[in-house]
Formats: C-alpha cells, structure tokens, sequence
C-alpha cells in the first residue's frame, strides 16, 4: 500500500513498485489507509509522514493496535530526515525508513533490506 497526499508520489511509486511485482492500493492520508487496513491488512506500507486528516505516525500506531497489524513490513518514505523523526518511527513500529526524493533502486534495495524482494 501507498501512503501518501501527494498523487505524483503515489504514481512515481506504485510504477516501481509494479515493476517489483507488487499490487499497490493507494491512500492519499492516513485515515484512508487505516480504513483500507480495516478490510484487508496489506503486506507492506510505504508511508509518508506529513499529510491531512491523519498523519503518518499516528496512522502507523492505530495500525500496528488492529488485529493483525503487527504483520505488515512499513517503511517510512519523507523529507523528514532528522535523527528524532527517524527514532519516533522505528519506536512506532516502522521496519525501514528511506528519504524522498526517492528513485527505484533505493526503493529496491530497502525492501530488500526488510525481506520483501
């Protein structure tokens, strides 16, 4: 899954992620994607942090509380790249955490690093 405000962001992602094989469902903010992961918990998130109605920290605590939300492999993709924000998201819950802008082999050597490729 796709988590992200901006929809250029989604499009750049979810074409590399489709190259790697991956179906992509997309949320443009946090609470889109917690109702998405009330229906069906997905494998991975690739998560931004700063968006509207809910951001992505507090989208990856409430999803990590559901049912089954311990399973899916998150990583953070932001600008914010400060040593607290990157401590705040592992302490969260998140496996990896990559800077935007981002291309296809950060992309690919990340979810490598976490078991996904």
């Amino acid at each position: 899954m796709i988590v992200d405000d901006s929809k250029v962001i989604r499009m750049v992602a979810r074409k590399i992620l489709a190259e790697l094989g991956f179906e992509t469902p997309e949320a443009a903010d946090g609470q889109q994607a917690l109702d998405q992961c009330k229906q069906a918990i997905p494998d991975a998130v690739l998560l931004d942090w700063n968006m509207p109605v809910m951001d992505g920290i507090t989208f990856l605590r409430e999803l990590r509380a559901l049912p089954g939300g311990d399973k899916p492999v998150v990583v953070f993709c932001t600008t914010e790249n400060d040593i607290e924000h990157i401590q705040a998201a592992i302490e969260a819950g998140a496996n990896e955490y990559i800077m935007k802008p981002f291309d296809s082999e950060i992309i690919q050597a990340k979810f490598a690093q976490v078991g996904l490729t």
